[in-house]
């Protein structure tokens, strides 16, 4: 009797009819086992699947004919096996009986990861090689695994130049993480930087070792004065500088200039390396005729034109690929973009050497034209969150129109812009390109990034805490408010933004709230935008807070922007109308002379801009901006009927108290005594509260409605030098005017200058301008200025462009100033400054980062130069 368990292995030797069945059933033909009814089978060991499952994985069915030994069973270990969930898996015969058998399907699961470590490692490394390798809780520890994770680590560090890395991978069980699970601990042993100690150079004579060395981008020597370009040595990054060597010679007229030998020596004792490239430089090649053949569409002149090469010039192979594909350049001026631009997407162009005599050759540009290709199915790809239509008006690609690469790159920039997608995982991809019908359907790949952020910081300023709270939803879904089901935890995904902030102290409250649709109607790109917001100042001294004494301040607009289409479709035109209204109770601090009483502003602004910017609108590399804002207001003056030259208060006589000379006065009333002082209409006031109530009632008057007007214009440049590094350069103007002489500036509106930028708790309309390496606003007077100028280079380089975190460094040079009026104005007379900084963008917190600069230029009244400032950049535009 068969009552207990017997193996396979047991049951043939006893029966002779079965052998073992653990992945070895080809020893025994399927022809020679037995074929039995199934009448069970029962899952053993400790696995956390249920039975059931795990049989019908095997794919076996109770009642189904099973060969003891056969194709079944065998089958059946070969499926759990591709699972690769299992460590061992046997089957044992529990019983025969006639023609049923009853098996016994014994597995042991592969243990689950429940901690893993890593050592030599920083840690700032941990969190991004764990997501890397994906050794999250719960993985599935299996051979694989190990030996891919291995390999990971070693392959990234080689890369890094730490060429000896070597990786040990130990796993250990874990009893407190429950049943079959381990710890794994992943030893990493980088050893030293591989570094070049010398590169050397044989048979050049056209160009010293320096100038080959500097063609060799990635692969450079140690030397202590490196800083931005560390020495390592990556094996596919020297053999590209190696072609970066000859390409040098090529543009310079060498076309048969190459490397005889490279050789690479690695010194055991040192651990460093010594390099040495033999070159062949050949002779110096000039360009002969150049004949266009095959082109139909455009003319031998215009292509020569775009060409740009002429017969008797140095042979420069670099640039003749260039102009016909440039591949540095997805946007760039060449003959291939020329034909893709305007449909010909299965063009080809090559150019061909015909003729070689003396020093000249002779080359063909062979053009393919083929048939014009239009754009099929257009179709987007990994938006989960962010609707269709969100994405589908920004396309530039439409069905049934002209294929043009042009389109097809602006359409990548016009999706980075959005700000709701990862702009470096842009992916167009090209699918079913039919040549025959003239078609082509164009997916594009995109991968989600949190568009949300949250703002919350505390400090000290002013004499007390500062607490900020802000909440911004980038994508936001208003028609969907009242939608219980779309609260994911929040209705997001038509492209909107509502931004809630809040800010107080113990002497201060600011509440802020705003919207805007990019697409008001739904139709149409225009911009829809609106904000409230809400300030309450009380008085603080060194004495504390006085809540008798408030300056409120209820703010709103309203605007629309809309994308023209003249002179391109990169230029917009906004419109937007404001209103502040400021109310003063017992507030006299010199903002106003009058301490009770209101001012209005009701403002109109109209603006224009063009912007073209990309990809990615946190690191653009190319493209640039320019603006072009003015504000204004109603010339209350002309209309109001008042006389403001009746109301005009001299400077000499400003609140003065003349404790000195006696001063003539100029209303004949004889000379102003000490102790006295004169009103706004010339006439003696003997007490200063007098004289200060005169003041406050005619400020009354002037500033009951603001009048004014403000210009300003800005231009912003990215430009790639070379790789990733960029360079921004930017100019600013602002200029504050009135329309009435006799009235004068108003107090609000003014620019400050200097710092990091932040506005803070100001909230009297000013506007802070960032000049870094001085104090804040301490490159404008007291009052604020009216004209300002800036000028700024920044050399950008990017650390990491990842959706979770953009990091860059900068390093800068920037120069401004501020003037009360023209008078005052040179724009070559500058406070200077130089620096370096660093900026991370984390899509739930926005912009973070910090600053140093050296102001070159002593503050006024000073005589040294202002010297070091650490500047600290919060939620800053980019």
């Amino acid at each position: 009797m068969l009552q207990k368990r017997i193996t396979l292995v047991l049951t043939l030797l006893l029966l002779g009819i079965l052998s073992p069945l653990r992945a070895q059933e080809d020893r025994v033909a399927f022809d020679q086992g037995t074929t039995y009814f199934l009448a069970d089978v029962a899952v053993t060991g400790k696995i956390s699947y249920n039975e059931q499952t795990v049989i019908t994985f095997a794919g076996l069915q109770k009642g189904q004919e099973v060969t003891v030994p056969g194709e079944e069973i065998s089958n059946a270990i070969k499926k759990l096996g591709k699972l690769g969930l299992f460590s061992e898996i046997d089957f044992y015969v529990n019983k025969i009986a006639g023609d049923s058998i009853w098996l016994e399907l014994a597995i042991v699961e592969l243990p689950k990861l429940s901690e893993v470590k890593f050592t030599g490692v920083k840690k700032g490394k941990v969190e991004g090689l764990i997501k890397d390798t994906g050794l999250t809780k719960g993985k599935i520890v299996n051979e694989n695994l190990v030996t891919t994770t291995k390999n990971y680590v070693e392959n990234k560090y080689k890369k890094d130049g730490f060429y000896s890395t070597k990786v040990n991978i130990v796993t250990s069980a874990d009893t407190t993480a429950g049943e079959n699970h381990v710890k794994m601990l992943v030893q990493v042993d980088r050893g030293k930087k591989i570094k070049v100690r010398e590169i050397e150079f044989t048979g050049n004579e056209q160009f010293t070792d320096v100038k080959l060395k500097r063609a060799m981008k990635n692969t450079k020597e140690k030397h202590i004065y490196r800083f931005f370009k560390t020495s390592k040595f990556i094996k596919d990054k020297y053999k590209e500088d190696l072609t970066s060597v000859v390409n040098k010679y090529k543009a310079s007229g060498y076309r048969d200039a190459r490397v005889v030998s490279d050789t690479v020596i690695f010194d055991q004792e040192r651990k460093d390396l010594s390099i040495k490239i033999q070159m062949e430089e050949g002779r110096k090649y000039y360009f002969g005729d150049i004949k266009f053949i095959g082109n139909t569409v455009y003319s031998d002149q215009g292509l020569g034109r775009l060409l740009g090469i002429k017969k008797g010039d140095v042979y420069n192979g670099v640039l003749l690929e260039q102009r016909i594909a440039d591949k540095t350049k997805p946007d760039g001026e060449d003959i291939t973009n020329l034909y893709q631009n305007n449909g010909y997407l299965f063009s080809n162009i090559n150019a061909v050497e015909t003729r070689t005599y003396n020093d000249t050759i002779d080359f063909e540009i062979r053009i393919v034209e083929g048939p014009i290709a239009y754009f099929n199915k257009i179709s987007v790809v990994g938006n989960d969150k962010t609707n269709d239509r969100v994405i589908y008006r920004e396309l530039r690609t439409k069905p049934g129109e002209k294929y043009s690469k042009e389109t097809l790159v602006r359409t990548v920039r016009e999706i980075g812009q959005l700000g709701f997608f990862d702009p470096e995982a842009i992916e167009p991809k090209f699918k079913n390109v039919d040549a025959g019908a003239g078609t082509v359907d164009i997916e594009y790949n995109l991968v989600e990034k949190g568009s949300s952020q949250i703002e919350l910081q505390g400090g000290y300023g002013g004499g007390g805490f500062i607490g900020t709270l802000g909440l911004s939803f980038n994508n936001f879904s208003m028609r969907n408010l009242f939608n219980k089901d779309a609260y994911r935890p929040l209705p997001m995904g038509d492209g909107q933004k509502v931004s809630l902030r809040l800010q107080g102290s113990q002497y201060f409250q600011t509440y802020s709230l705003s919207f805007s649709e990019p697409w008001f109607g739904g139709k149409k790109p225009i911009q829809f935008s609106s904000s409230l917001s809400y300030s309450k100042q009380y008085y603080f001294a060194s004495t504390g807070v006085d809540r008798s004494r408030s300056f409120n301040i209820i703010s709103g607009s309203i605007g629309v922007a809309k994308r023209l289409q003249v002179p391109d479709d990169y230029f917009v035109l906004s419109h937007a109308v404001s209103f502040q209204y400021y109310d003063l109770h017992n507030y006299n601090t010199g903002l106003f002379t009058f301490g009770d009483g209101s001012a209005r502003n009701l403002a109109y602004t109209i603006g224009i801009s063009r912007n073209n910017k990309g990809v990615n609108p946190i690191f653009p590399t190319y493209g640039s901006e320019f603006s072009l804002t003015g504000k204004f207001t109603l010339p209350y003056s002309m209309f109001n009927g008042i006389d403001y030259n009746a109301l005009q208060y001299q400077e000499e006589y400003k609140l003065r108290n003349t404790t000195g000379a006696n001063i003539p006065q100029a209303n004949g009333q004889g000379d102003i005594l000490p102790g006295q002082y004169i009103d706004p209409n010339g006439n003696r006031a003997d007490t200063y509260q007098q004289a200060a109530l005169d003041q406050s009632k005619y400020d009354q008057k002037r500033f009951n409605w603001l009048e004014y007007y403000k210009i300003k214009f800005k231009a912003d440049w990215y430009t790639k030098i070379y790789g990733k590094l960029v360079m921004r350069s930017l100019g600013e103007f602002g200029y504050l005017g009135y329309y009435d002489k006799a009235r004068g500036l108003v107090p609000f509106e003014r620019f400050y200058l200097g710092g990091d930028g932040l506005a803070n708790f100001a909230m009297d309309g000013r506007e802070v301008i960032q000049l870094r390496g001085y104090p804040n606003n301490s490159l404008s007077s007291a009052d604020g200025g009216s004209i300002y100028n800036k000028f700024s280079l920044e050399l950008r380089y990017p650390i990491t462009m990842k959706a979770a975190a953009s990091i860059f460094v900068l390093g800068f040079l920037e120069g401004g100033a501020s003037y009360d009026n023209f008078s005052e104005y040179n724009p070559f007379v500058l406070k200077r400054s130089a620096g370096m900084g660093l900026r991370i963008f984390m899509p739930a917190f926005g912009l973070l980062g910090i600053d140093f600069g050296y102001g070159f230029d002593p503050l006024t009244g000073a005589t040294k130069p202002n010297g070091m400032e650490t500047h600290f950049i919060i939620g800053q535009q980019f």
